[in-house]
């Protein structure tokens, strides 16, 4: 065994219980993201950096960094400085790239908003981090981003570009939307690389703030998820998100010149960290296939662009696997990427590895707030290992399993999963009482339920909050969801808990059946009997042809047990 492979595996749990610590033998990388762009050009600067497939831009390296140069030029030609937060709302397009780099060039703090948020949701994220500037698209899908904006700020209209006064969004200033043309009080993208071009005392500036930044200075804010409460934005540093980067293309063993497919959304750390910066940290090629996830589009990106590597969610997997174009499309240049951001069913991923032929696949899981990943299969790990746990620790990482009082579990025990070390956010923005219940001592509390064996290998079994008590007995959803994806008619399945004046909570499941199947609810409870616990079985079972789900393919469980409740008249015990 090699030692990058150890690295990437870390070590075994000591005295028995469910705490380990990665490998430390390869030190981390102290650079800000321009210094770790700086370098790549360096050695790959010819090398293909972004294929749009939609637009059709092809940028090497050195082309790459030239462009976001000249977008940093104009950002600070309008006046913006380091620390100010700059929002992108925007699908997969080429200026979302350019911002990601443009911003880290000159210590500007990039926020990203979620291209499926509405006025509400807008309103709140720019005003809570206080974005100064806002990178917009005209339109995506069925949303009208120019339109939403106009209505949070009809100021807009008769405002100078860059002086914006609105009373519902008082930091905004500047608004630059995608294309060569804007509407009235927007400046257009092009403008502003314009700007950048034009401005040789701007441009000048770039090296001199470049320098002066610190790994450890914030350069990204994310939205997390707001089921609980208002969304709370995660703030990264250059250190957390290149450092993570790296960890996982050297656990794909991405090689330069290989190309990786990235259907997720960029607004999410699945593609700018895992996707953008993993690409770029072994001179990859990043593949776009379109603006928003299409599976007929991303098998022909995978065979046209010869890509090696794929990242998605489970749900994206599946939908390739069953698209009427994929026995038409070439595959064979596929052996790795990533599935992650939900629970990744055993079945799904043989199928992954043995019809689409990418037998070097690996699962992470992780948290926006810890960069993302901390676990992380190998490509030569066991099958077992490989559909059955999302793998061992990684390098500089440290987690710990805990019960309800924080003492740590044997190997073997579920409790809730903690996390430590240089890929721990700085905090929520502007929200330290929601931060110091989040970190504890250096400890980043996930709120997900997780087993630790005696080699080392987790296991996620749940949100903590997902947990079903059940007449007394714990029912970690996961387990179910595992079981039933074993039936031959079950393509998904999710399993949530109900109110029940008996037991406290019933166990509820929703399913999506398998094209041209409709498996009858009672026999699927007959197919669990016998086989799982008598009180995991599901009482209540629902046929339904999709799952609600978030922008980045995570099934939303609150919402499919408010139906629920709703259909068997519940009320909350």
């Amino acid at each position: 065994m090699t030692a990058e492979t150890l690295t990437q595996r870390g070590v075994k749990p000591v005295d028995g219980t469910a705490h380990v610590a990665g490998q430390t033998d390869r030190p981390l990388v102290e650079a800000t993201i321009p210094a770790f762009l700086e370098e790549v050009v360096r050695r790959h600067g010819e090398r293909t950096a972004c294929v749009f497939r939609e637009t059709g831009d092809r940028w090497t390296y050195a082309e790459l960094k030239a462009k976001a140069d000249r977008l940093a030029a104009g950002l600070l030609a309008l006046g913006l400085y380091k620390g100010d937060r700059v929002g992108i709302w925007s699908p997969n397009r080429p200026e979302w790239v350019l911002a990601q780099f443009a911003t880290a060039r000159v210590g500007l703090i990039l926020v990203n908003v979620n291209p499926a948020y509405q006025t509400a949701e807008l309103e709140y994220a720019l005003n809570k981090v206080g974005v100064k500037a806002l990178i917009l698209a005209r339109r995506h899908s069925k949303s009208d981003y120019v339109a939403m904006l106009r209505d949070l700020a009809p100021e807009l209209d008769a405002a100078r570009p860059g002086d914006l006064h609105a009373k519902r969004l008082p930091h905004l200033r500047h608004v630059i939307q995608l294309g060569p043309e804007a509407t009235p009080g927007t400046f257009p993208f092009d403008e502003v690389m314009a700007l950048g071009e034009a401005s040789p005392g701007a441009r000048s500036r770039l090296d001199a703030i470049s320098a002066g930044l610190s790994p450890n200075d914030p350069i990204n804010i994310q939205f997390t998820s707001g089921t609980t409460g208002s969304p709370k934005g995660a703030t990264l540093t250059h250190r957390n998100v290149v450092n993570n980067g790296i960890s996982v293309a050297r656990a794909m063993r991405l090689e330069p010149g290989e190309a990786l497919c990235i259907p997720v959304p960029l607004y999410h750390c699945f593609g700018m960290v895992l996707g953008n910066l993993a690409a770029t940290a072994y001179g990859v090629t990043m593949v776009f296939p379109g603006e928003g996830f299409d599976p007929g589009a991303t098998l022909a990106a995978i065979e046209e662009e010869r890509c090696n590597g794929v990242h998605g969610v489970p749900t994206m997997f599946a939908a390739m696997l069953d698209h009427p174009d994929f026995a038409k499309r070439d595959l064979s240049s596929l052996r790795t990427g990533i599935m992650a951001g939900a629970p990744c069913p055993e079945p799904l991923m043989r199928r992954v590895m043995d019809e689409m032929g990418c037998d070097q696949i690996t699962i992470a899981y992780g948290m926006t707030e810890t960069s993302p990943v901390s676990f992380q299969t190998a490509t030569d790990d066991p099958m077992e290992a490989r559909t059955g746990t999302v793998g061992r620790i990684q390098p500089h990482v440290e987690c710990r399993v805990v019960d309800e009082h924080g003492h740590v579990q044997p190997v073997g025990v579920p409790g809730e999963l903690h996390t430590k070390g240089y890929l721990v956010m700085q905090g929520y923005w502007d929200d330290p009482e929601r931060t110091a219940e989040a970190i504890v001592d250096g400890w980043m509390r996930t709120g997900d339920l997780a087993v630790i064996d005696a080699e080392g290998w987790c296991r996620i079994t749940g949100r903590v909050k997902d947990m079903i008590i059940r007449g007394g007995e714990n029912v970690y959803p996961a387990e179910v969801e595992s079981f039933l994806h074993g039936h031959p008619d079950i393509a998904s399945a999710q399993v949530f808990g109900v109110p029940d004046p008996r037991y406290g909570e019933e166990i509820c499941a929703w399913i999506v059946p398998r094209a041209g199947r409709r498996p009858d609810p009672e026999a699927i409870r007959e197919f669990c009997r016998g086989r799982i616990a008598h009180y995991k079985i599901p009482k209540h079972v629902r046929l339904v042809d999709e799952f609600p789900m978030t922008v980045t393919g995570k099934p939303q469980k609150f919402r499919m047990r408010d139906a629920m409740m709703r259909d068997l008249g519940l009320a909350e015990g």
